[in-house]
């Protein structure tokens, strides 16, 4: 049992690290990535204003640091959420190492990610909804950290997609919206053209 427990906390540290890229010159960070993942549009969807505190939950070594980090401006501020140590160190050289003094790594946990209560104004997590062991309970955690004007951004991949996790993981974007109007959130999909993801935006603070 004991050797169960520790391959699946091992498999939720990577499932909420799915988007990351294991090294700064990896091929997940190279421009055929960014034709498919398509970041500057995800960051265009998320309506992010200067000043803003965002949030990157399961953000892997950083790949849409540095665009929200523009996004944002100098009285902004990231978030980027990891539940891994080895890759918050490497976020943390690379924020460093790319100049990104409004952005901060956290070790975040596979039930809290340790956002301040009605403290953030965009959360997103891309290609990590369907990882999530308890999505109701980390909805509603989501949902306690968004300001009163907060959005929540979900990013994954559709039911059809050529690519990404095997079709028993996948969730349609209308499961997705039940599971975050459940805890009080009202969901919708957005128009896009990402090739092999939907994207869902959802809004509703805590009371």
């Amino acid at each position: 049992m004991r050797k169960i427990a520790i391959l699946t906390c091992a498999l939720v540290a990577l499932c909420l690290s799915a988007h990351c890229e294991p090294h700064p010159h990896s091929p997940l960070d190279s421009p055929t990535r960014e034709a498919v993942q398509k970041p500057d549009e995800v960051v265009t969807l998320a309506n992010i204003q200067e000043g803003m505190v965002v949030a990157d939950v399961g953000a892997g070594t950083g790949y849409f640091e540095s665009r929200l980090s523009r996004a944002v401006g100098p009285r902004g501020r990231v978030l980027a959420v990891d539940i891994e140590a080895d890759l918050v160190s490497q976020m943390k050289a690379r924020f460093a190492r790319e100049g990104l003094v409004n952005v901060k790594a956290k070790l975040g946990t596979p039930d809290d990610p340790g956002l301040p209560a009605s403290g953030v104004d965009r959360i997103l997590l891309v290609d990590t909804w369907h990882h999530l062991q308890n999505r109701s309970a980390f909805a509603q955690t989501l949902r306690k950290a968004l300001k009163p004007t907060g959005q929540l951004v979900i990013v994954d991949y559709t039911l059809e997609a050529p690519v990404g996790p095997p079709a028993a993981m996948r969730l349609s974007p209308d499961t997705v919206i039940q599971e975050l109007e459940a805890v009080g959130l009202r969901a919708r999909v957005v128009p896009e053209t990402l090739p092999n993801q939907y994207v869902i935006v959802a809004e509703g603070s805590a009371p």
